[in-house]
C-alpha cells in the first residue's frame, strides 16, 4: 500500500480532545496531514473504518522479546521478528530491553540494534534501548540472573555509554552502591534513570528522584513495600511512587502480574498522565503455551508458560510476561474499569512523554507520524499502520 498518501474515513478517532465520530484522517508522506471531517487532499488509498476506533499507535517502552525471539539472542533476525510480532498486536513503536548480562554481551546487543534499525521495514519502530540491570538488589532480582547482579561500576557504564548512542533509559536499584552516581551521569547525558528490582526505602527513593530517577520500572514487581527495621516501619518503593507526585510508573497490565484491585489502585492514585502500560514481554509472547526460555537461548532461564504468564519451572513465581499491547488496553477497560480514552493515553501519549518522543508520536495530531491502529468495540485489533503504511490487518 502506498505510504505517501492515505485517507481513513468513517472512524471514531481518539484525539487529545476526546473521541471524534465519523472522522477523516489524512496522511501525506508518512505523517498526519489532517484530523477531522474535511477532505483536504486527494489521496491514493482510502481505508473505510466503518465506525471502528482509530487510535494513535501503541507505544511499548519495555519489551524483551516475542515470537520465539529475545533481544539477548544477539541476532538481527531477533530484532526484526520481535518488531513484526508486536506490530501484529498494535505496537507501532517500542523500546528493546536487555537483561542483566556480561559486559561484552551487552555491547553486542546494543551494536545489533544499530544494524537492525535500518532493516526494520515492517515492524514497530525502535525508539531507543532500555538497559535493565545489572545494578540491582539481589533480594529483588526476580528472574534476573544472579550471576550478573553487581554494584554500579563507573568504568563499566561509562564504557557502554561512550560506545552506544541509542540508550534512552537505564533501570537500576537506587540503594545499590554507585547507583546515585549512575543516575547523575545518566541525567547529564539526557538518559532516563529508572528505579527497578529494588529493596529501597522512602529516603533512598527521594535521593534518587532528586538526581533524575523519575520513573519506576514494572511498578509493584520486584520492589519493596512497607518494611520493618528494629520495630519501626518504613515506606518502601511502592509507597514512594505514590507519594512523589512527579514520579511516573509503568505497569504490566496482563491481569496476572497485578490483579484488578491493584490496577484500579494505581490508576486511582497516579492517573493516566503518570502511568505507562508495558508488556515486559519475553520471547514466548505470541507463541503457544509450554516451555520457553527467558533471556539467551544458550544459557537463559528455563520457564513454563501457562495461564497467560511465564512462570519458574516450580511455579513458585512469575518469570516474565507474554502480554501484547492490545491486551493491555482491553484489560484496563474490562478489569480495571478505566475509560477507554484513559486506557489509550496510558498506551500512547504517556509512554511517548516518558520516552521523550512525544513531539513525534503518541497522539493523533497534525505533523506527527502516521502511526495508528484500528480496533472494534470489543477492543479486538483490526489494522496496524506505521508511517502511513499498513503493516498488519485482520
Amino acid at each position: 500500500m502506498d505510504a505517501s498518501s492515505l485517507k481513513i474515513i468513517k472512524a471514531r478517532a481518539i484525539t487529545p480532545q476526546g473521541i471524534l465520530d465519523n472522522a477523516t484522517v489524512v496522511v501525506k508522506d508518512g505523517k498526519i496531514a489532517s484530523v477531522g471531517v474535511d477532505d483536504l487532499y486527494e489521496t491514493a488509498t482510502i481505508i473505510d473504518a466503518v465506525g471502528k476506533y482509530l487510535s494513535p499507535g501503541f507505544i511499548d517502552i519495555h519489551v524483551h522479546g516475542g515470537g520465539g525471539h529475545d533481544f539477548m539472542d544477539n541476532t538481527i533476525e531477533a530484532y526484526l521478528e520481535i518488531a513484526k510480532l508486536h506490530a501484529s498486536y498494535g505496537t507501532t513503536a517500542f523500546t528493546p530491553t536487555t537483561l542483566s548480562c556480561e559486559h561484552e554481551e551487552l555491547l553486542k546487543t546494543l551494536a545489533l540494534y544499530e544494524e537492525a534499525e535500518p532493516l526494520n521495514a515492517d515492524g514497530a519502530r525502535f525508539i531507543g534501548m532500555h538497559i535493565e540491570g545489572p545494578y540491582f538488589s539481589m533480594e529483588q532480582r526476580g528472574a534476573q540472573d544472579p550471576r550478573f547482579i553487581r554494584k554500579a561500576d563507573a568504568a563499566e557504564y561509562t564504557d557502554v555509554l561512550n560506545k552506544s548512542k541509542i540508550i534512552t533509559r537505564w533501570s537500576a536499584a537506587p540503594e545499590v552502591e554507585g547507583a546515585i552516581e549512575l543516575g547523575c551521569y545518566l541525567t547529564e547525558r539526557g538518559i532516563l534513570p529508572s528505579i527497578a528490582h529494588t529493596n529501597a526505602v522512602y529516603d533512598d527513593v527521594v535521593t534518587a528522584y532528586e538526581v533524575g530517577y523519575t520513573h519506576m520500572t514494572h511498578f509493584y514487581s520486584c520492589m519493596s513495600g512497607v518494611t520493618r527495621k528494629n520495630a519501626f516501619r518504613y515506606a518502601g518503593v511502592v509507597e514512594s511512587g505514590y507519594l512523589l507526585d512527579g514520579m511516573t510508573v509503568e505497569i504490566i497490565a496482563d491481569g496476572r502480574h497485578l490483579p484488578p484491585s491493584l490496577l484500579k489502585l494505581v490508576y486511582k492514585i497516579k492517573g493516566a498522565d503518570k502511568i505507562a502500560l508495558v508488556t515486559d514481554a519475553m520471547r514466548a509472547a505470541g507463541m503457544p503455551p509450554g516451555e520457553s526460555v527467558l533471556g539467551r537461548l544458550t544459557d537463559g532461564l528455563k520457564v513454563i508458560v501457562e495461564d497467560d504468564v511465564a512462570k519458574l519451572p516450580d511455579r513458585s513465581a512469575f518469570a516474565g510476561s507474554v502480554a501484547t499491547t492490545i491486551q493491555l488496553v482491553k484489560n484496563m477497560v474490562t478489569l480495571a474499569e478505566v475509560p477507554l480514552t484513559d486506557a489509550i493515553k496510558m498506551m500512547t501519549a504517556t509512554p511517548a512523554k516518558i520516552a521523550g518522543v512525544a513531539d513525534k508520536m503518541g497522539t493523533l495530531e497534525v505533523g506527527k507520524y502516521a502511526d495508528m491502529v484500528l480496533f472494534d468495540d470489543d477492543i479486538n485489533l483490526h489494522t496496524t499502520i506505521i508511517g502511513g503504511k499498513v503493516v498488519h490487518t485482520v
